[in-house]
């Protein structure tokens, strides 16, 4: 399998806000990519964050950083879409859907005049439902076109966890699936502590109805509600986390990353975008895990696929 022209590791940020610049920020520090140009609508704001990036350019790793318009996304690795309408404090995401579709509509049609051959991110909100709108408006194969899907509310369960058991997170091993929101839920089944269920490390045989778990999971849950309310928006997270799947795509690492992607038959869904285990490398998403689900995870999983299902149909773009 071939992509059709040379890697370059450049990567194109539609949208300068808090998360744009955000995971701009974090491809610098870790000295991921080759080039990172921004585009916005608001040029200068662009063209500024550029410029305060590349002032910081002596401490990290050389790389170009600029402004750009759409025509930069021609030879680009990556595109990904963090622009939109932002939440409001008790707006939920799927509220932002209709007005965020028509902003991904036209951003996404512009990228492909553009003649873009690369793999498509979006991190906009609700991303489950502006991923698949992406996929339909770029006729890109379903591979190429990924959502950020519940690779932030994953990492927040692995942390939750972590600092409840005193273990590093990176040594808990843990699953948030569905949708990115509040239809979303974890894969208690599969939550591991240094290789040790859940059951064996934490003592803990029926963590459905545990005080302790449920509270951790209603914390990851509604985390992005608490963190709106006292400041207005969660960026530095979903940075990282994006930094995260641009190093799995360049570097072609076949890593497992919750990513949002479309399901065809898999777990019994059809047609719908959901964050999922999911191996991913240069070419995008290679294929998804099928995890063992208890019959309540698989329950929730098919009501969270239909939530999303309704959003798409109801919305115009």
């Amino acid at each position: 399998m071939t992509i059709g022209y040379t890697k370059t590791r450049k990567v194109v940020i539609v949208g300068t806000g808090f998360v744009g610049s955000s995971y701009a920020y974090a491809l610098l520090n870790q000295g991921i990519v080759n080039e990172i140009v921004l585009i916005d609508l608001d040029y200068k704001r662009a063209d500024g964050e550029a410029r305060d990036l590349n002032h910081g350019m002596p401490f990290g790793s050389p790389m170009r950083i600029r402004a750009g318009e759409y025509e930069e996304c021609s030879d680009a690795d990556l595109v990904v879409i963090t622009a939109g309408a932002n939440q409001k404090p008790g707006e939920t995401r799927l509220d932002l859907a209709s007005k965020n579709a028509k902003i991904m509509k036209g951003i996404v049609e512009q990228i492909m005049e553009a003649g873009f051959k690369g793999i498509l991110v979006v991190a906009s909100n609700p991303v489950d439902v502006l991923t698949q709108v992406a996929y339909d408006v770029s006729g890109l194969a379903k591979e190429r076109v990924i959502g950020s899907g519940t690779i932030l509310d994953t990492a927040r369960f692995r942390y939750l966890l972590s600092e409840y058991f005193q273990v590093d997170s990176r040594n808990v091993h843990a699953y948030i699936i569905g949708e990115h929101g509040d239809s979303e839920l974890p894969v208690w089944s599969h939550v591991q502590v240094g290789g040790l269920p859940l059951n064996v490390y934490g003592r803990i045989e029926n963590y459905y109805e545990d005080r302790d778990m449920q509270e951790i999971f209603e914390n990851v849950r509604d985390a992005a509600y608490h963190i709106i309310e006292r400041k207005g928006a969660t960026y530095y997270g979903i940075g990282m986390g994006l930094a995260r799947l641009t190093k799995a795509l360049l570097y072609n690492e076949n890593s497992i990353l919750t990513v949002s992607t479309l399901f065809e038959g898999e777990y019994g869904l059809d047609g719908v975008y959901l964050g999922i285990p999911a191996v991913v490398n240069e070419f995008g998403v290679r294929e998804i895990l099928r995890l063992n689900l208890s019959d309540r995870e698989q329950k929730q999983l098919e009501e969270s696929s239909s939530i999303l299902k309704k959003m798409v149909e109801d919305i115009e773009y």
